[in-house]
């Protein structure tokens, strides 16, 4: 099975966020796994799909939680 790509248009238009944005988030080290081939940059669904499962929280305490030490 061929694995379904997304460039940054398309996810940008998927999350409802600038292109500028993945660009942004590349450059800091944030977001979704990126392929770069050549000068082109992708996205595999794969990968965009797991970045999403990790963002889901149950409220806004979830994200400032520190574990333990």
């Amino acid at each position: 099975m061929a694995t379904k790509h997304l460039n940054q248009i398309d996810l940008a238009a998927r999350w409802n966020i600038s292109h500028r944005t993945l660009e942004r988030w590349r450059w800091t080290g944030e977001g979704p796994l990126y392929v770069k081939l050549g000068g082109r940059v992708v996205y595999r669904l794969e990968d965009v799909e797991a970045f999403e499962r990790e963002q889901i929280r149950a409220s806004t305490a979830d994200h400032a939680k520190k574990p333990a030490a």
